[in-house]
């Protein structure tokens, strides 16, 4: 519920789940975000600003495009979500095999994490990185983690999703200019670069919040000498970009 009150989108919401998420931001003293609102919560979404999980039919969307079926298993790596099943319903009729740590582990087995929510989070981040896939929905400090994890253990296939190109496409899809099958292919290849394969980390030096997460691609941990050369190429080639 943090995240999503915290990305100031408020999309698929009833009035009442607006006017609540606008109260936790109140709380927290994100008012920057609530002033954004009045200038239209469409905004906030173009920027690519909010997580994609916000809305579970656009999420079985992107799914489905990338070309995962309904005998996906699907582990949720989150706490609460805020809705619960009733947002989770439509992602569920779509993929039915979902489940989370709740379902995996014995009541007796949870109680003992239950009450630490950083001994919860492990549970997730542990799932996550043996996963055969990692989508996440909300590019936070342990998606980013779980990324760079990821490509450390043998670059993992990790597809970190490009949120300001999905609106742009899914809004197309939406109004119908474009169909179920152009829309697949746009949304493959929006990622086709994006699935955790070798590549440089782009560095800003004396502006490190304008560069990439370190922990998301600590390619300097991930070979030695001129081996570094055979995996991530010419720092000027394609697949540096």
């Amino acid at each position: 519920m943090d995240m999503l009150a915290f990305s100031g989108c408020t999309r698929g919401c009833s009035d009442e789940e607006a006017e609540e998420l606008k109260k936790m931001r109140f709380a927290f003293g994100l008012v920057h975000i609530s002033m954004v609102e009045r200038e239209g919560d469409s905004l906030r979404r173009e920027e690519g600003a909010r997580a994609v999980s916000s809305d579970p039919e656009e999420v079985a969307l992107v799914l489905k495009a990338l070309g995962f079926d309904k005998n996906t298993q699907i582990y949720i790596a989150a706490g609460e979500i805020y809705g619960s099943e009733h947002r989770l319903s439509v992602l569920r009729e779509a993929f039915p095999r979902i489940v989370k740590k709740e379902m995996l582990l014995e009541s007796t087995e949870l109680q003992q994490f239950q009450n630490h929510s950083s001994q919860m989070a492990a549970l997730d981040f542990m799932v996550s990185v043996a996963s055969n896939t990692f989508i996440p929905t909300y590019d936070g400090n342990i998606a980013k983690v779980v990324e760079g994890h990821r490509r450390y253990l043998g670059f993992k296939k990790t597809i970190m999703l490009d949120r300001k190109r999905l609106v742009e496409l899914l809004d197309l899809h939406d109004n119908k200019t474009l169909t179920w099958d152009q829309f697949a292919v746009a949304i493959k290849a929006a990622h086709e670069r994006r699935s955790g394969a070798p590549t440089h980390r782009r560095v800003v030096p004396d502006k490190p919040k304008e560069e990439d997460y370190f922990y998301a691609n600590p390619q300097e941990c991930l070979c030695e000498g001129t081996n570094c050369h055979d995996l991530f190429g010419d720092r000027n080639s394609s697949l540096t970009h």
